[in-house]
């Protein structure tokens, strides 16, 4: 490969990495159903900025190489012309020996063609291999990077995060309504003037605190300068990554720790009616809680999917109890609906539990820091750091439902 094919790939490879990461930042806010805040635009910008600096370069050499490639073969169209003689042959190659046999005999003869014929074939070559040359082959590094992480929040997603704040702030909550009855009455008929029932409204107030969740990585100047695809992004990246992982898990432990208990499905093998029934009183069970305020959803972990999904038909038949289940579609975090009510996937649950919640029983709290950064120049390093507070919150126990499987 030519020292111009190098760079073109180079460059490629890099506008290919910017245009991924600048892609992956728009997604996440979509999928959280937000705006890109600053400091996601202020990453997109320096990708683009970078792509603005690298696309004058490629369009340089790909018009380079293309009058490269045009001038050798008008040569190649010439060579014919050029040559009074046909050249010798590089390398001879005899079918069998009884060839190699002729052309010793009409060498003998004087046949000046056997004899270069032969000259060739017996001529020590000096093979020239790869190996030789180490130096010269380039090793080619093809981007995007492979990453194998599940950055999605199923569950903080369901409930929509709200903004949020202060350092600390409180929930309005009823915790004893007033009362309505029947005037007291004599006989058939109402006692005129009768004093009517009287309970006053009790509020308290539930409290949350905003909970810090971060890491940094310290990046030389020359691990940044000389990476391609870019180390820097692929930090930022992970880091925000790994940051909606903990927020993630904060929150399932959180519901899980104050759900009231459920249904427990019995050991081995359970049949759809057993977990559509299950979902169905953990409903009612909600209701009871919350008086069906609220959308209801069930979050299950990956290994009850197998268990689950394999009972429900993604072609949804008339006996069935939902939509069914699309193995594909996990990845997406919903996976499926059994019973009219929407099942998530998340890595973040409990084995051998699911939770069915209202999603006016819990609520998430959040505000990104995002990515911060700060120079070293005595040691020619760069500090990253990626942060956000986040803070779920419990509003109503009774409208958390779990149910457990025994193993």
């Amino acid at each position: 490969m030519r020292t111009t094919d190098q760079m073109l790939s180079r460059l490629a490879a890099e506008i290919e990495e910017k245009q991924t990461f600048i892609d992956g930042i728009v997604e996440d806010a979509e999928k959280e159903g937000r705006d890109l805040n600053s400091q996601e635009m202020e990453m997109a910008t320096r990708a683009r900025t970078r792509v603005g600096e690298l696309q004058p370069q490629l369009d340089q050499l790909i018009d380079l190489r293309r009058m490269g490639s045009e001038s050798r073969a008008k040569i190649a169209e010439l060579a014919p012309f050029m040559r009074e003689q046909p050249a010798a042959p590089k390398e001879i190659e005899y079918r069998s020996a009884g060839e190699y046999a002729m052309d010793q005999w009409r060498a003998g003869l004087g046949d000046a063609d056997a004899r270069q014929r032969l000259e060739i074939y017996n001529r020590a070559a000096s093979h020239q291999k790869t190996s030789d040359n180490p130096g010269l082959i380039p090793a080619p590094i093809l981007g995007p990077v492979v990453n194998f992480v599940d950055s999605n929040r199923p569950l903080v997603s369901a409930l929509g995060p709200r903004d949020l704040p202060g350092q600390t702030w409180g929930r309005p909550k009823v915790t004893q309504h007033t009362s309505v009855g029947l005037q007291p009455s004599a006989g058939d008929a109402a006692a005129e003037k009768a004093e009517l029932v009287s309970q006053k409204m009790t509020i308290t107030k539930l409290t949350a605190t905003a909970i810090t969740y971060g890491g940094y990585v310290n990046v030389s100047r020359q691990d940044i300068d000389f990476t391609t695809p870019g180390v820097m992004d692929i930090i930022i990246g992970d880091l925000a990554a790994q940051y909606a992982i903990q927020t993630e898990a904060a929150a399932a432990t959180a519901f899980a720790a104050a759900a009231t208990a459920g249904t427990t499905l019995p050991t081995g093998a359970n049949t759809a009616d057993q977990i559509a029934g299950a979902l169905w009183a953990a409903a009612a069970s909600i209701y009871a809680g919350t008086k069906g305020v609220g959308r209801v959803f069930a979050v299950v972990p990956t290994g009850l999917l197998g268990a689950w999904g394999a009972l429900f038909a993604p072609y949804g038949p008339m006996n069935q109890q939902g939509q069914g289940f699309s193995a594909a579609d996990f990845s997406t975090g919903l996976a499926g609906v059994i019973a009219g009510i929407p099942v998530y996937v998340s890595a973040a649950i409990t084995a051998n539990t699911a939770l069915v919640m209202s999603s006016a029983a819990a609520e998430v709290y959040e505000q990104r820091i995002g990515s911060l950064q700060v120079v070293e120049p005595s040691v020619l390093g760069v500090q990253v750091a990626y942060a956000g507070y986040f803070t779920p919150m419990v509003i109503e126990a009774t409208g958390i439902i779990k149910i457990t499987k025994t193993p």
